[in-house]
C-alpha cells in the first residue's frame, strides 16, 4: 500500500469529542450533567476515510469543501499531521465547516450536536472543485467518493469523475447516500450498510435470517442493486453479522465479523471502504480486500470515537 496513491473526494467534517463523567442529574431538567475532562478533535466523513488510508501508509489526497473558519483550520492541521495531503480542500467564504460534537461519558455517547450546511456550493466554488478533482485524479491508482449529502458530490461531478476513471481504468469506490438524485451507476465498488442497501433499492426492509447467506430479502435487494446500478463489487456491511461480498459474475460470499467487543461503530464504514480500496490498489482480489477490511472494522469498533487502524494492529488481528 505504501506505493499506492488514492484520492478521496467528498464531504469532509470535523469530529469533536467532549470527554467527561456523569455524577448527577441536572436540577433544571431530567438530564445528566457531564463534567468535561478534555476535548479532542479528529477528521470525520470523507476526511476520516482519508485518515484511515494514511494510517495504512497509503499516499492519500483529500478533495472537499470547507468554510473559511476555525474548524477548517483545525481540520487541515490534524490532517497534515497524519500524512494526508489536504491542498485539495476548497474554502467557500460564508460557509461553515461541518462539525459534529459528541459528548462521551463513561465510554458511552450520550449526545451529539451537529453544525452543518447542506446546500450546494456556489458556482464559482464548484468550478474550482471540479478542476481540483481533475488534477488530483491524474496520478491516482484509485478514487473514493464519500457522499454524506452535504453539498460536495453533485450529479455532474460524480459523472465527470466516473468518466475520467473509466477512461483511465482507475478503480472507483463509493460510499453512497440514499435519497440523493445522483447517478450512482457503474462504480467499481459500493459499500452500503444493510439499511442503506434497502433504501437504495427503494424497498422496505424485512426481518431477515440470522444467517446472511440465507437471508432472502437481502439477496433480493442485492440482485436489484446489481441490475440497476451495475457495480463491479457490492459490499454490504451487516454490523454484528459481518459483510456480504457480491462480485459481478461470482457467487456471493458471507464474511462473518471478527469483532471481539464493540464500543463504538462511529466511522467503521469509513475504515471499511478505505482498507478495501487500499488493498485493491495494492493488487489484492476483492475477496482478499474484503477480509482485510473486515479485520480493520473489527479493530475500530473496539475503540471509542472516530478511530483508525495501524498496520501492526491489522497484522496482529489477521494472525489470531
Amino acid at each position: 500500500m505504501r506505493q499506492c496513491r488514492v484520492t478521496v473526494v467528498g464531504d469532509v467534517m470535523l469530529d469533536e469529542f467532549v470527554w467527561g463523567n456523569v455524577t448527577r442529574i441536572s436540577p433544571e431538567a431530567p438530564v445528566p450533567v457531564v463534567e468535561c475532562e478534555r476535548i479532542s478533535v479528529h477528521p470525520g466523513g470523507a476526511a476520516n476515510v482519508a485518515r484511515n488510508l494514511a494510517a495504512l501508509r497509503v499516499q492519500t489526497r483529500l478533495v472537499g469543501l470547507v468554510g473559511d473558519d476555525e474548524a477548517s483550520r483545525q481540520l487541515r492541521s490534524v490532517l497534515s499531521a497524519e500524512g494526508v495531503a489536504c491542498d485539495g480542500l476548497v474554502a467557500e467564504e460564508g460557509r461553515c465547516t461541518t462539525v459534529k460534537t459528541r459528548v462521551i461519558a463513561h465510554r458511552q455517547q450520550v449526545l451529539r450536536v451537529d453544525r452543518e450546511q447542506r446546500t450546494e456550493a456556489k458556482p464559482v466554488c464548484l468550478e474550482v472543485l471540479q478542476r481540483t478533482v481533475e488534477n488530483a485524479l491524474r496520478d491516482a491508482d484509485a478514487v473514493i467518493l464519500a457522499d454524506y449529502g452535504k453539498g460536495v458530490l453533485s450529479d455532474r461531478l460524480v459523472r465527470r469523475i466516473r468518466d475520467l476513471c473509466q477512461q483511465r481504468g482507475t478503480w472507483l469506490s463509493l460510499d453512497p447516500k440514499p435519497g440523493r438524485t445522483i447517478d450512482y451507476r457503474g462504480m467499481s465498488l459500493m459499500t452500503p450498510n444493510r439499511k442503506e442497501a434497502f433504501e437504495l433499492a427503494r424497498t422496505q426492509d424485512r426481518p431477515g435470517s440470522a444467517d446472511p447467506a440465507g437471508d432472502t430479502a437481502l439477496h433480493e435487494v442485492v440482485a436489484t442493486l446489481q441490475e440497476r446500478l451495475s457495480p463491479a463489487v457490492l459490499l454490504v456491511t451487516l454490523g454484528e453479522w459481518g459483510m456480504l461480498l457480491c462480485t459481478r459474475g461470482e457467487p456471493r460470499v458471507h464474511i462473518p465479523t471478527v469483532a471481539r467487543q464493540v464500543f463504538d461503530v462511529c466511522g467503521a464504514g469509513d475504515t471499511v471502504i478505505g482498507a478495501f480500496t487500499g488493498a485493491i490498489a495494492a493488487g489484492a482480489s476483492p475477496q482478499e480486500a474484503a477480509h482485510l477490511a473486515n479485520h480493520a472494522a473489527g479493530i475500530v469498533v473496539g475503540k471509542v470515537g472516530t478511530a483508525i487502524v495501524t498496520p501492526s494492529e491489522l497484522r496482529d488481528a489477521i494472525r489470531r
